[in-house]
C-alpha cells in the first residue's frame, strides 16, 4: 500500500471531520440534542485520530539508529492501536454516558427544529465524501481481496482505520437522524436518547475491531501467501540453492519486510562461491517482493537423513572444522 494514498484519504477524511464537528457543536448549542453532541465529539476524536495517524506516519519516517537498528516503521501501528483506544474511550463511552443522561431526564426539541435535520445531511454528504475518497485510494491495492480480508490484512494501518471510521461516521450519522426525526415526529426526547446510544455501540464495536486487528500488526505478522510463494520462487529458480530448508518472514513496517532463511546450497570448495550464490538470491528476491528489504540467508547443505530427523541440515554430521583442509566448506570431502 503507497503511503501516499493513505496520506490522502486521512487528509480528506481529516478535513470532512473538522468541518462537521464544528457545524454539530453549532447544531447542539441551538437545539441541546444529545444525538448532536454525541456526533460532535465523535468528529471531534474522529480529527484526532487522523492527526495521530499523520503524526506516526511521519516518525515512522526516521532513519534507524543503534539502539533501533530496524528503524521505525511499527510506529504506524502504535498510533493506530491509540487511535482504536481514543474511538473508544472518547467517541463510543462518551456516547453511551449521554444515552443514559438523556434517557433519564429525556426532553424534545423545540427550538430551531430544522437545524439538527439539516446538519445531518450535510454532515452525511461530507463524509460521503471522504468515504469515497477512502475507497477509491482503497482499490489500488485491494486487489481481488474482499473487504473483510482487505481490513483483516492490510499491512499498512491507515486506509483500514479511516475506512472504517468514515463508515462508522456514515451509519451514526444515519442513527443520530432516526433519533432527531422520531423525537421532532413524537415530542419525546428518549428517541434521541435511543440514536445517541446506537451510536455509542457502533464506535465501541468498530474501537474493539480496530483495536484487535492492530493488535496483530504490533505483534508481527508474516508475509502473505502469494508473497511467501514469490519469495520461495525467487530462491529456488537458480542453481544456486537446492532447496529452502526453513524460512521465516516478519513485517518491521507497512512498508519493510524481513526474510530469514536456511537455503540448501550445492557442494563446493570455497566460501566466496556461496557468497556470490546468496547475492544472486537477494538480488532476485528483492525484484520478486520489493519491500523484502531485510533479508538474512544461512547456508547450508541437504540431507536427507537429517530431514527425516526433523532438522532438514547436514550440519549434524558434517565433518568437524578439525578435519577441514583449510579454504575448504565443512560436509565437502577434498577433491
Amino acid at each position: 500500500m503507497s503511503a501516499n494514498g493513505g496520506t490522502k484519504a486521512v487528509i480528506a477524511a481529516l478535513l470532512a471531520n473538522l468541518g462537521i464537528a464544528v457545524t454539530k457543536f453549532i447544531a447542539f448549542a441551538l437545539t441541546n440534542s444529545s444525538s448532536m453532541l454525541a456526533e460532535a465529539i465523535h468528529s471531534v476524536a474522529d480529527s484526532g485520530n487522523q492527526g495521530l495517524l499523520l503524526l506516526g506516519g511521519r516518525r515512522a519516517k526516521r532513519a534507524a539508529t543503534p539502539q533501533h537498528p530496524f528503524g521505525y516503521g511499527r510506529e504506524r501501528y502504535i498510533y493506530a492501536f491509540i487511535v482504536s483506544i481514543v474511538l473508544f474511550s472518547v467517541g463510543g463511552l462518551f456516547a453511551l454516558y449521554e444515552a443514559y443522561h438523556k434517557w433519564a431526564e429525556p426532553h424534545p426539541i423545540e427550538n430551531w427544529q430544522w437545524v439538527p435535520v439539516a446538519v445531518l445531511v450535510i454532515a452525511i454528504v461530507m463524509e460521503a465524501f471522504s468515504f469515497r475518497t477512502a475507497v477509491r485510494e482503497s482499490n489500488h491495492t485491494r486487489g481481488k481481496q474482499s473487504w473483510v480480508h482487505f481490513v483483516r490484512r492490510a499491512k499498512a494501518p491507515e486506509l483500514p482505520v479511516v475506512l472504517l471510521e468514515d463508515l462508522g461516521a456514515l451509519v451514526g450519522l444515519v442513527f443520530a437522524l432516526f433519533g432527531v426525526g422520531m423525537t421532532l415526529i413524537t415530542h419525546d426526547g428518549r428517541w434521541d436518547a435511543v440514536g445517541t446510544a446506537a451510536i455509542g455501540v457502533l464506535l465501541v464495536t468498530i474501537a474493539i475491531i480496530l483495536a484487535i486487528e492492530t493488535k496483530s500488526l504490533l505483534l508481527g505478522e508474516g508475509a502473505e501467501a502469494h508473497e511467501v510463494a514469490a519469495i520461495e520462487k525467487a530462491m529456488t529458480e537458480g542453481p544456486e540453492v537446492e532447496r529452502i530448508i526453513h524460512m521465516k518472514t516478519l513485517y518491521l513496517g507497512p512498508d519493510e519486510l524481513m526474510v530469514a532463511a536456511k537455503i540448501a546450497v550445492p557442494p563446493c570448495d570455497y566460501a566466496e562461491e556461496v557468497a556470490r550464490g546468496i547475492n544472486a538470491v537477494e538480488a532476485r528476491v528483492r525484484t520478486a517482493v520489493p519491500h523484502a528489504r531485510v533479508i538474512y540467508l544461512e547456508p547450508d547443505i541437504y540431507s536427507a537423513a537429517a530431514d527425516q530427523a526433523g532438522t532438514g541440515s547436514a550440519a549434524h554430521t558434517a565433518v568437524p572444522e578439525s578435519e577441514t583442509e583449510p579454504g575448504q566448506i565443512a560436509g565437502r570431502p577434498g577433491s
